[in-house]
């Protein structure tokens, strides 16, 4: 993917569908249309995942807690959602298998009753998910759950049920969804806000205005249709085609905090059935850390990055301190991230955490514009295939979505155990290989060969990391990373794992995108200042 190519494209070329958003929904809807033949343009105010796609709990779901307010409350939208995501999840975990794995979670309780009370629960799970090819749920003894997380408090735990979902890095399934759009046809940029559109005599959608974020030039996306695919922001596309229009979206707020892994002491997640608000909060491994959340509150404010603040990071970590032996050492925060949720407008008198999270493609007949609101992560591939659907309904054709069974980039041919052959072949450390393995995966040998042109880019930009030198080079030419943050936070996850370290190897990033980019010092020294200012604001919200 380059950058100046897909601008020249955007600008000179016209499009049948413009698509609006890039991050799982948006990035889904460009590759189902391009794998239709739609001639698409995808394209993102920010970086690609930057905002909602990027923030989730990286958990691939059908929605335990859904399932229980479905049977509680005689709610069959929510089991509705909970079938859907089941449905979904072994999708997202099959056309990715370097991003997305399976995860055994835990769920600890105090006494035989309510141990027998998830057991039904989680087996109804199960059986909504049948012909999936994880693990089925167990119940198991005080013995075997200590053994699979020692750090639990022996004396408040009489047993746990296990059972298993899916996990995968976010941020990079997007974009192996957004390179197999545009290894499809799509034409992709990242960094372009849109300001307006152009419209017909009849009022009806035919051209995108947006600016360059980075360059401040101005350009028109000739298409003949708009979809809406930016979660949260929806309503502020939607009423820029049609002031007319009510506002559909009530965003949510939703933060984590992350710890030392020696937190849980476990490769295995846990699932907290009971907070002080009536939610669940999970407890789960990623990336040699471990990531409490989430929250759920009201936010009005779409203006500024949602942060972690100190109310709910104590919130979380007095979840799960209940059950461990050794209580959270709370300076020991390692970092921590906030993200908007794009839930549907419903009874004013609900509060968002009842709110179901299943989407909806809205078609406004005067403009022409089609959003898609509301959904979540794990049905992406089901929410852009209803939106593409009435694509075609819209342009009268009448295709087949193959979604289902595209293998996304870096996911062709992959095998588990290719860590070894990039060993072999490059003689990188273990940890590097397993890591390029895991993030780019039968991809993962482009990395190796950069490393032809520069020996020193196998050094690794943080000691304690896995993350190297090439990598930065290759997010610059093949992934469209233009700033440190796009890197840092979303090629690789270190921004969102361990903030000090992020602040550290900041300068050797930007350096090294400078040669890349071609920026002047003073270019480099402000990206850096920037990035670094930005860190210690996360930090300070957060004490």
């Amino acid at each position: 993917m380059n950058r100046t190519t897909s601008l020249e494209k955007l600008g000179n070329e016209a499009f049948d569908i413009c698509i609006i958003g890039a991050g799982a929904s948006g990035a889904g809807c460009a590759l189902d249309a391009a794998l239709r033949g739609y001639k698409v343009a995808l394209i993102d105010k920010g970086d690609f995942a930057a905002e909602t796609s990027s923030r989730s709990t990286k958990l691939i779901h059908g929605g335990v807690r859904y399932l229980e307010q479905a049977f509680k409350k005689l709610d069959f939208a929510q089991l509705k959602q909970v079938r859907h995501g089941l449905e979904e999840r072994h999708i997202v975990l099959k056309n990715a298998p370097h991003l997305a794995r399976p995860l055994a979670l835990l769920t600890p309780v105090s006494s035989w009753f309510e141990g027998l009370y998830f057991k039904i629960g989680l087996q109804i799970y199960d059986t909504f998910a049948a012909g999936d090819s994880l693990p089925k749920s167990k119940w198991l003894n005080k013995d075997e759950v200590l053994d699979k997380m020692p750090a639990l408090d022996p004396w408040k735990v009489h047993s746990a049920v296990l059972y298993y979902d899916g996990q995968l890095d976010d941020a990079r399934y997007c974009l192996a969804l957004v390179q197999s759009a545009s290894e499809a046809g799509a034409v992709v940029a990242n960094y372009l806000d849109v300001y307006g559109f152009e419209k017909d005599t009849e009022g009806k959608l035919y051209g995108v205005n947006v600016k360059d974020v980075l360059s401040g030039a101005e350009v028109t996306i000739t298409a003949k249709l708009v979809i809406n695919c930016t979660g949260p922001f929806a309503d502020r596309i939607r009423l820029l085609a049609n002031p007319e229009l009510p506002e559909r979206i009530r965003p949510s707020k939703g933060v984590h905090v992350v710890l030392p892994h020696a937190t849980l002491k476990s490769e295995y997640a846990m699932l907290i059935p009971k907070t002080s608000d009536g939610r669940v909060v999970f407890a789960i491994p990623f990336e040699g850390a471990l990531m409490i959340g989430t929250t759920d509150t009201e936010c009005d404010d779409l203006l500024s990055e949602p942060l972690l603040n100190q109310k709910e990071k104590r919130y979380l970590v007095n979840t799960l301190n209940p059950y461990l032996a050794k209580k959270i050492d709370i300076t020991k925060l390692q970092a921590g991230f906030g993200g908007l949720r794009p839930l549907l407008a419903a009874d004013p008198s609900k509060s968002t955490k009842s709110l179901v999270r299943d989407h909806e493609v809205e078609t406004d007949e005067s403009s022409n514009l089609v959003s898609l609101l509301g959904g979540k992560w794990t049905t992406y591939r089901l929410m852009a295939k209803d939106t593409i659907d009435q694509a075609d309904e819209i342009f009268g054709r009448t295709n087949t979505c193959t979604t289902a069974d595209h293998v996304l980039a870096g996911g062709e041919n992959y095998q588990a155990d290719s860590w070894k052959e990039l060993q072999d072949s490059f003689g990188l450390p273990e940890d590097v290989c397993k890591h390029l393995a895991a993030k780019y995966g039968s991809r993962a040998v482009r990395i190796g060969e950069l490393l032809a042109e520069n020996t020193h880019w196998s050094e690794k930009i943080h000691p304690e990391y896995p993350y190297i030198r090439a990598e930065v080079i290759y997010a610059v030419r093949n992934e469209m990373a233009v700033t440190p943050r796009d890197f840092l936070a979303r090629r690789i996850r270190l921004e969102i794992t361990d903030w000090k370290a992020t602040s550290n190897c900041a300068s050797i990033v930007a350096d090294l995108m400078s040669d890349e980019l071609g920026w002047s010092e003073h270019e480099m020294n402000s990206q850096i200042a920037a990035y670094t200012a930005e860190i210690r604001r996360f930090i300070a919200n957060a004490e």
